[in-house]
């Protein structure tokens, strides 16, 4: 069997999952814009023509956000939910391995949040009336890198879910922290450029606010950007395997 019928069966999987709870699918769509909403017009009553200055950065600011909450939190609640439903320990079972099927699972959840971000992209651009720069080769590339940081942070926390089963209340909490994250002046703070997220972040102001093609780019900038994202999907990928061990030692993963 190939790795990509693998990537297949997740994402017709997750597809399933996404058709079978409509109500649940449309509300994480309209929470995420109707928070944009109340930004956008509240923001427009108070400060009228001066939001419109820094609506493209607070679109582009979203965009990442709702792609790096979809990645960041679908590794852990996919550990959730396996073991909710008792199918956790067949992935172990599995011919691939079950660190190759979580590595297929995380491209499903990139895949899925390229979906997210582009279905709240064309709401913002369509209520704002803005118009952003949409290379595709430019944003691509940056987009993935990005939110690899997110998906790195993510196998913290399904460790973290292998252990402890149930951990949602923290997502809550850790959504809104993305969001800062995402607005750290990394311009003015260049240290901050080595968190998750504010590098690509910072990046993909430029290239989709200003036209800026990624190989007009500062080298020194990208190359931080590679290196946060392979970072933290490296301490991730280590700090999940902890978390393995620690639940297989204290055999935990046919518990919930």
């Amino acid at each position: 069997m190939s790795y990509l019928t693998l990537v297949e069966a997740l994402a017709r999987k997750r597809y399933v999952i996404l058709r079978e709870y409509p109500v649940n699918t449309l509300t994480q769509l309209a929470v995420t814009y109707m928070f944009f909403a109340g930004i956008f017009f509240g923001g427009r009553a108070v400060a009228g023509a001066a939001i419109t200055d820094s609506l493209p950065g607070i679109i582009v600011g979203f965009f990442v956000w709702t792609m790096a909450i979809t990645a960041f939190a679908g590794a852990a609640r996919s550990i959730m939910e396996d073991a909710q439903w008792g199918t956790l320990e067949q992935l172990y079972m599995s011919p691939y391995g079950f660190e190759r099927v979580m590595a297929a699972n995380a491209v499903v959840r990139l895949l899925e949040s390229f979906a997210w971000g582009g279905a709240i992209l064309a709401a913002m651009l369509a209520t704002t009336g803005q118009s952003l720069t949409l290379d595709v080769l430019t944003v691509v590339p940056l987009v993935v890198l990005t939110v690899a940081s997110a998906l790195g942070i993510g196998f913290v926390f399904a460790g973290l879910a292998l252990v402890y089963k149930r951990i949602d209340n923290i997502f809550g909490l850790l959504n809104f922290g993305l969001l800062f994250l995402i607005a750290a002046p990394t311009d003015q703070y260049p240290w901050l450029a080595v968190l998750p997220l504010s590098q690509g972040s910072t990046l993909l102001q430029r290239a989709m606010t200003d036209g800026v093609a990624i190989w007009n780019l500062p080298v020194l900038d990208l190359a931080i950007l590679v290196a946060t994202a392979v970072g933290y999907v490296a301490a991730g990928v280590v700090a999940f395997r902890f978390a393995e061990r620690r639940a297989r030692r204290d055999g935990l993963l046919g518990q919930y």
